[in-house]
């Protein structure tokens, strides 16, 4: 499939594009924590272990944990170069400058062409950012951050107690697009509340903010998070597989066209899953969805016509 007729702009293409040879993201997992947790329970769907599944105990050093993850990446899949993901829990809610140490310690291994911070919106602030922009300036190793949203829907925020709303987000990826990193958002479309029209919605929203990139995760509902007590006594409802295809192909669709996608579908590990996928896999839910998407007639973009004086353009005044 060429450019012209792909279904979505995949992350693999958009990072041989960039660095020009296939790249690999090592997690690393660092000692932090989250404001979510220090203020009350957290979200409701986070696990005890934040989202930390691929990595190692947070006390091996960072050069460490990414050693050993590239040792067996270049083995398994022919990588030479590498992203170093920091991605457990809240990672700027770290002192400034023992996130920058940590930073520099995964900068040292050698073929760390990128850092990939996961934060919070409400996490984001300008010291941080300058502090960022110094290093990249000076090792030439790129900085992007990865904000986790969820949803457009501020009501769902809420009852999922996200601890903030829409408007952080926003503010968050304006203020980071003053300093030219890649923005990559985290979303849900499947949030028990949501509906067919906040996964539409979220692609719109997305779509009109300078975010490079979105990762799609289908809900996973771990066995020690507040989320499992709602579903084990079905108080919370969750949409069916078709329902989700559905909304994916609708959110593809209104997505603008440049905007890079990272993932589908969750792709952790069912142990301790009370739900996980519908009990598929992620393969055999991506191949239903494309199949989905073609028998659409959709693309990546099929329905990226709202923005920039719609109206005026569809009435051609």
């Amino acid at each position: 499939m060429n450019r012209e007729e792909r279904l979505y702009y995949s992350y693999a293409e958009y990072l041989r594009e960039k660095y020009g040879e296939k790249v690999y993201k090592l997690p690393v997992n660092l000692p932090v924590s989250c404001p979510n947790r220090k203020e009350g329970t957290g979200c409701s769907f986070c696990a005890d272990e934040g989202t930390g599944f691929e990595a190692v105990d947070c006390q091996v050093s960072v050069k460490e944990q990414l050693e050993n993850s590239r040792s067996k990446v270049e083995k398994r899949y022919h990588a030479h170069r590498f992203i170093a993901y920091f991605q457990n829990y809240t990672n700027t809610f770290l002192p400034l400058a023992q996130l920058m140490d940590y930073i520099k310690q995964a900068g040292e291994v050698e073929d760390i062409v990128e850092i990939c911070i996961s934060t919070r919106p409400d996490c984001i602030r300008k010291d941080y950012l300058d502090a960022f922009s110094v290093y990249r300036e000076e090792t030439g190793i790129e900085i992007s951050i990865e904000l986790g949203l969820q949803t457009v829907n501020y009501h769902t925020l809420n009852q999922v107690n996200r601890g903030h709303g829409l408007a952080e987000f926003i503010n968050a990826v304006l203020t980071i697009e003053q300093y030219h990193m890649p923005v990559c958002a985290h979303m849900i479309l499947n949030l028990p509340g949501d509906t067919m029209e906040d996964a539409k919605e979220s692609a719109r929203i997305l779509s009109s903010l300078p975010v490079s990139m979105v990762k799609l995760h289908s809900l996973y509902i771990p066995q020690n998070s507040v989320l499992y007590k709602e579903y084990r006594d079905g108080r919370i409802k969750i949409c069916s597989k078709e329902e989700y295809l559905n909304r994916l192909a609708e959110f593809m669709a209104l997505l603008r066209p440049d905007m890079v996608v990272e993932r589908l579908f969750s792709r952790i590990p069912e142990k301790n899953a009370a739900f996980c996928n519908w009990g598929c896999s992620w393969w055999k839910l991506t191949d239903e969805w494309k199949t989905l998407m073609q028998d659409k007639g959709y693309v990546q973009g099929s329905h990226y016509n709202y923005l920039d004086g719609a109206a005026l353009n569809r009435w051609e005044i």
